[in-house]
């Protein structure tokens, strides 16, 4: 789980506005204090009232449409659920909020990125919370929804974008995003001085040394890691680079220039010429130049060191109508009950190590807790969830299992138990170095989250594993590839995709992939990939991975006390590609169990695939195997044996 905050977010956001979390009164009957406001991209839970949540979504649909704008997509993805909370007390928002140096954030809002969904927590006391999350934000929309970059397109399209402001008629955008005013002033209005405030943007590019055009190119920059203080000359010149490209319009040119440097491995002065028609100084020297055409950024350098104000009064250099106003977003409201909010937020807590024991004493009230005329307990359906995600985390999985049980008794409905019930096989399976348990439930589970929630990379990729290790080579490189396209910079996936690629024996592509890998600024990335590497020479050599290969090649030694026994011939080994198709079985012959033979009609022909044991066939989409289906829709995965006869390796069931 990434955390991410900033002073100054997204498809379906959930924005959970709730109260310090008190004790639940049993028999409670009260109105829910919570409202829920949806919209095309957003589901909006708040206590603040109807006319707030209805601000707060407007303002998060408008950046959701600027972010789009910038960077010339018409549609962003997000491939992970993400949930907003916005609490409209400070206190209760500093009760859940980061602890840094001992004390809470003191920026009203922060990010917290995982694999199984995304959580945005705002404080609705402060003034235009939803600024205070632009520059992480502005992360994860890159992630998502452009090809992997470098470290200073990156920075400098968060603080370009950071300077964001949002009203009913208007868009601002463009300030320098770390100016603060040397005044600072209380709920009084009451000034202090800000002594040695540190320095802006604008103050930094107004020195007469910059970095250059390569050098800052070419700076080692990791986005995922924690980022330190963004009063730095590599921020401020990757910021104002990033305002000349989106203003000038020259975004198209710096794609040319990763697809020299990053693909083609042009040199960076090289490409900077070919892509941008300058040469690297004279690109700078351009910069520059567009640096001090911008007088609202000195006319405001000039305001926030005036005693008299406390922000900059100066407009921003950038204003557009708002892409978006209140008659053009569609909004429904709905109420939320008390324990559902508070079990949302204990699942925030539950991610900050500082915060993790109060949750769990949190999720155990809620379900513990007796509420009725019988007094039973609430046995909360969310509550059990979350904790059964702590327990996956902690690879306490029977545990988990427990929880997710309780959790199915409650709410048979929810799509979060069939993910978390995925991932805890899927994670099992790795913590023990193991097959995966129960594969053709994983698989069935995956694709009902896919259903709900078509754009959920890590439910493609936990699909991609679980195919391949059925047999499926085909149908897994199709879901690698779309969790591929969802997280387009997720080497993990990337990774995976290698692993597939060298399990199907397609070596060329394997080792293509790999090899890029190697060099891969995640150390773990790198290391996994040259290890990967060297299993795949086993794999080539033995046609099985090298933690298998010793076995294998050395058969255990017969026991003498043993009486001799008969040996059975060996069957011819079951080796060839694997073929995926789509087609109708027409029937299904049973007449010498547990053999059978499924006629399948695809593509004009009818196929004769055979299993040795339909009680043991990888199946989806059923519980069991019926020797009485007729004209069923199915997919199968199947190793061919001749022109019209093959063995299934899996069987889905439409």
């Amino acid at each position: 789980m990434t955390l991410h905050s900033g002073p100054v977010s997204i498809p379906v956001i959930t924005l959970i506005a709730c109260f310090l979390m008190a004790p639940i009164k049993a028999g409670a009957a009260d109105e829910p204090r919570w409202i829920e406001v949806h919209t095309a991209h957003f589901s909006v839970i708040t206590d603040a009232g109807e006319k707030r949540g209805k601000e707060v979504t407007l303002r998060l649909e408008q950046m959701r449409a600027v972010a789009g704008r910038l960077l010339l997509r018409s549609k962003l993805i997000m491939p992970v659920p993400l949930t907003v909370i916005a609490l409209k007390n400070d206190k209760d928002y500093a009760r859940i909020a980061p602890v840094i140096k001992g004390q809470p954030t003191n920026a009203p809002g922060f990010l917290l990125n995982g694999e199984d969904r995304a959580w945005i927590v705002l404080n609705l006391f402060a003034e235009e919370p939803w600024r205070a999350i632009a520059h992480p934000l502005a992360h994860m929309i890159l992630n998502y929804n452009y090809p992997p970059t470098q470290g200073w397109f990156d920075e400098g399209f968060a603080e370009y974008f950071s300077s964001i402001r949002v009203s009913d008629k208007q868009v601002e955008i463009g300030a320098d995003p770390e100016l603060a005013p040397s005044w600072k002033e209380d709920l009084l209005e009451n000034q202090s001085e800000n002594r040695n405030p540190p320095k802006s943007l604008t103050e930094l590019l107004n020195a007469p040394i910059w970095i250059s055009m390569p050098d800052l190119f070419t700076v080692k920059h990791d986005p995922n890691a924690t980022e330190g203080s963004h009063h730095t000359l590599f921020y401020a010149q990757s910021w104002i680079v990033m305002h000349y490209l989106l203003n000038k319009e020259k975004l198209s040119q710096a794609g040319t220039y990763f697809d020299l440097v990053q693909n083609q491995r042009v040199a960076p002065e090289q490409a900077i010429q070919q892509a941008f028609g300058m040469t690297a100084a004279q690109l700078e020297d351009a910069v520059k130049g567009y640096f001090h055409s911008q007088p609202a950024l000195f006319r405001a350098l000039d305001e926030a060191r005036a005693s008299a104000h406390t922000r900059p009064l100066t407009p921003q250099p950038i204003s557009f109508p708002a892409l978006l106003g209140p008659d053009d977003v569609a909004m429904n409201v709905t109420p939320i009950p008390d324990p559902d909010a508070q079990a949302n937020v204990a699942d925030v807590m539950a991610r900050l190590p500082e915060h993790r024991e109060q949750a769990i004493r949190d999720l155990q009230f809620l379900i513990k807790q007796p509420v009725g005329k019988d007094n039973l307990p609430m046995n909360n359906a969310i509550a059990h969830r979350v904790l059964a995600f702590v327990h996956i985390q902690n690879k306490e999985f029977d545990a988990a299992s427990d929880e997710l049980d309780e959790t199915a008794d409650v709410n048979p409905r929810d799509p979060w138990i069939r993910y978390y019930s995925a991932l805890l096989k899927y994670r099992a399976a790795q913590v023990k170095q193991q097959e995966i348990q129960g594969l053709s439930n994983m698989m069935q589970d995956l694709r009902l989250c896919l259903d709900w929630y078509p754009d959920f990379a890590e439910a493609y990729n936990m699909l991609a594993m679980a195919r391949v290790e059925g047999g499926g080579i085909n149908s897994a490189l199709e879901a690698i590839r779309n969790a591929i396209k969802l997280s387009p910079r997720n080497e993990q996936y990337v990774f995976n995709l290698g692993v597939i690629y060298a399990t199907g024996k397609k070596w060329d592509d394997a080792r293509a992939v790999l090899e890029r890998l190697k060099s891969s600024s995640n150390v773990q990335v790198s290391a996994a990939a040259k290890h990967q590497l060297q299993e795949m020479e086993t794999l080539k050599r033995y046609g099985i991975p090298a933690a298998h290969a010793a076995q294998a090649a050395r058969p255990p030694a017969p026991d003498p006390d043993d009486e001799p026994v008969k040996v059975p011939k060996p069957e011819p080994p079951r080796t060839g590609p694997i073929q995926f198709l789509k087609g109708k079985l027409l029937s299904v012959d049973c007449s010498r169990p547990p053999d059978a033979i499924l006629h399948v009609s695809a593509g004009g022909r009818v196929l004769k695939l055979h299993t040795p044991d339909f009680k043991s066939l990888s199946l989806i989409g059923a519980d069991s195997f019926s020797c009485q289906w007729r004209n069923q829709p199915i997919s199968v995965n199947f190793r061919p044996t001749s022109k019209t006869e093959g063995e299934v390796v899996s069987l889905e069931v439409q």
